[in-house]
């Protein structure tokens, strides 16, 4: 029971070879410290920025990419050390990873994007907030992040236990972490597809994102900023998130629970999220 809640827990704080949709691109870019970030493309109109959470690849999207680029400009990233972004040996802090989002709708020129990040990626938005503010940012998208203002005792024993395991048996950890991620079956090619690109995250950056994740609180900076739209989609070990963004947000956050989806959600349940997500975008001011 201990291994299974830290598996959920590390998946809240963190989150084919690959076959694109019709019209899918794929590109690069160079952040201002010369990290090339790599990500998919696809649709035209209102841009959808779509953030991935621990050591997951841009493609964990699939879903949305292939319902909202019917519609929408959709972006897909790999994160700096996931997917196909290089993997430097620095550079895996919060901060860092929110200016290399920004530097992304930068470089595309993307215009009021809608912002919407899994798990580790919540506290890496609320960061972006904090650090860039909202002027160019139609609304922000947070799944099943835990975000908090005070460090919690018992989550950080059981993260640092499981870093220790990480590091002992990397394969062992990441199919665990993996399978852990969804509560809907899942093809086994699917399942292994994930654990394989999740392990081309080097062990050493793949530990400290654990604990980068794990010290991302002080978030009330960056909420106050927030001055834009946000829903928040989330399972039930994530309540205590939406009770403490409620009370940060209050009207500016609409908080919707999946009770029987996994923390992939999206995944699990695409057709309640993608109508979630959908609701959403169309509300926004143009």
């Amino acid at each position: 029971m201990r291994t299974r809640s830290a598996m959920i827990l590390l998946c809240i704080l963190l989150v084919p070879a690959i076959v694109t949709a019709q019209g899918t691109k794929s590109g690069f870019f160079k952040t201002s410290d010369n990290i090339r970030i790599h990500y998919l493309e696809a649709g035209s109109g209102r841009p959808i920025v779509l953030i991935p959470g621990w050591t997951m690849p841009a493609w964990i999207w699939q879903k949305q990419i292939d319902e909202f680029s019917k519609k929408y400009h959709v972006v897909a990233v790999d994160p700096r050390s996931q997917g196909e972004s290089d993997k430097p040996t620095f550079g895996h802090l919060p901060e860092t990873r929110a200016r290399d989002y920004k530097e992304l709708v930068d470089h595309l020129n993307l215009k009021q994007p809608v912002l919407v990040g899994l798990s580790m990626a919540c506290g890496e938005l609320v960061k972006y907030a904090e650090l860039f503010g909202t002027d160019n940012v139609g609304g922000f998208v947070l799944v099943d992040g835990l975000l908090s203002d005070k460090p919690n005792a018992e989550v950080s024993a059981m993260l640092s236990g499981w870093m220790n395991q990480l590091q002992q048996d990397r394969r062992k950890q990441t199919d665990s972490f993996v399978r852990n991620m969804f509560k809907k079956a899942q093809s086994e090619e699917y399942l292994k597809r994930l654990i394989d690109v999740s392990m081309q995250v080097p062990d050493d950056t793949a530990a400290v994102l654990t604990y980068n994740g794990l010290a991302i609180t002080g978030l009330s900076n960056g909420l106050a900023r927030i001055n834009r739209p946000m829903l928040f989609a989330y399972g039930p070990f994530t309540q205590p998130s939406a009770d403490y963004l409620k009370s940060k947000l209050g009207d500016k956050v609409r908080l919707e629970r999946f009770d029987n989806d996994g923390h992939a959600l999206f995944v699990d349940n695409p057709e309640r999220f993608n109508s979630l997500l959908e609701e959403f975008v169309s509300s926004l001011p143009k």
